[in-house]
């Protein structure tokens, strides 16, 4: 029998507060039940291992960025929602590192394609609009920003900038100018 007062969603929630905590690789069953102060056992009637568990932390991830992404854009075009957009990802690795490390944990292709990842390429493609890109070259846009605000926030996090000046906040502005002049002036094929 389930102990009183535990679900899955609270349970879920409290794998991502660890996570942010000791780290998302540390995230268990077994480390969740000790925080619980229950025996690994009683967790198994709401979550089948500790993948199941990830994935529900990923998904959770998934969700927020995907929340907080779509506020961030509201009335905003161009340059604005695109330094905006950059902003969520990063003030989201900068506040929940773990959480962030589990919304890049490897999804099954249909767990992927129900989860809130596709809206994160939606809204990317939203700020492309502002930029006026044919479609054929927005996915290549949309992989380039991904990887510019994942690779920096990634060091970022890891401690990469934080021995050096200029202060990394300000890299990030000089970052997100190069990308709006990028994306206004994107090459031809």
């Amino acid at each position: 029998m389930a102990r009183a007062g535990l679900t899955t969603e609270r349970l879920v929630r409290a794998g991502a507060e660890l996570a942010d905590e000791v780290g998302f690789e540390q995230v268990t069953v077994s480390a969740l039940a000790r925080r619980f102060d229950v025996k690994a056992a009683s967790l198994y009637s709401h979550l089948r291992n500790s993948r199941d568990l990830k994935t529900r932390i990923a998904l959770l991830a998934l969700e927020e960025l995907a929340d907080r992404g779509a506020d961030a854009l509201a009335g905003r075009s161009g340059k604005e929602a695109l330094g905006a957009f950059a902003d969520v990802y990063r003030d989201y690795a900068l506040a929940h590192p773990g959480r962030y490390t589990a919304a890049r944990y490897p999804l099954d292709a249909e767990t992927a394609a129900a989860s809130a990842g596709p809206r994160h390429t939606q809204l990317t493609r939203a700020i492309l609009r502002g930029y006026d890109l044919p479609e054929s070259e927005q996915t290549h846009a949309v992989r380039l920003l991904g990887s510019v605000f994942h690779g920096y926030v990634s060091l970022e996090s890891a401690g990469g900038f934080a021995h050096s000046a200029p202060d990394s906040r300000e890299s990030w502005t000089r970052i997100v100018d190069a990308l709006d002049s990028l994306l206004r002036n994107w090459p031809a094929r």
